[in-house]
């Protein structure tokens, strides 16, 4: 067996997934953000050997994955915690005091700077520009949990109970 017979199985195999993916969505290039989307919900972030797999499996460029994957801020090209805290910095936020949330957040995720994600994978902390949330305004989303009229002690006191949660507290 040459070696590039041997490595086809085993590309299968580290590929699985994403074949799986590709052919749930008919390998149609048309629906390479969905085909993102399902390879990220995976993965929890889009590593680049599995866009230039999606890109040579849908006969199209890997600069055009690339550049789908960077333009939309839904994708992320780093692992992601299997908590991710979005805390909102937009204009309504920010005057609430959403800068001291990400700061406590930060410190009690013990985040050295410019380190997004904790060292275990569990939590990801992210300040966005805006959630559509101006109205629950300091908000934070953890997940699909939205949790309005946040302050330092209250985003603490929900990243605590998850904590507990996770440890079986």
């Amino acid at each position: 067996m040459s070696t590039a017979e041997s490595a086809i199985p085993q590309t299968a195999r580290q590929f699985a997934k994403v074949i799986t993916i590709l052919e749930d969505f008919g390998r149609d290039k048309a629906k390479l953000v969905p085909i993102l989307q399902a390879v990220q919900e995976e993965y929890r972030f889009l590593p680049e050997e599995v866009m230039t797999f999606v890109a040579t499996s849908l006969g199209i460029p890997p600069a055009r994955v690339y550049g789908v994957a960077t333009f939309y801020s839904h994708f992320a090209l780093e692992p992601k915690g299997k908590y991710v805290l979005r805390v909102c910095d937009g204009t309504a936020c920010h005057v609430k005091g959403s800068e001291a949330i990400i700061h406590a957040l930060r410190k009690r995720l013990a985040l050295e700077p410019g380190k997004h994600t904790t060292a275990d994978m569990r939590f990801t902390l992210e300040a966005v520009s805006c959630l559509g949330a101006c109205g629950l305004a300091p908000a934070v989303v953890v997940n699909d949990d939205v949790h309005g009229q946040m302050n330092a002690d209250s985003s603490v006191a929900v990243l605590e109970q998850i904590i507990a949660k996770e440890e079986g507290r």
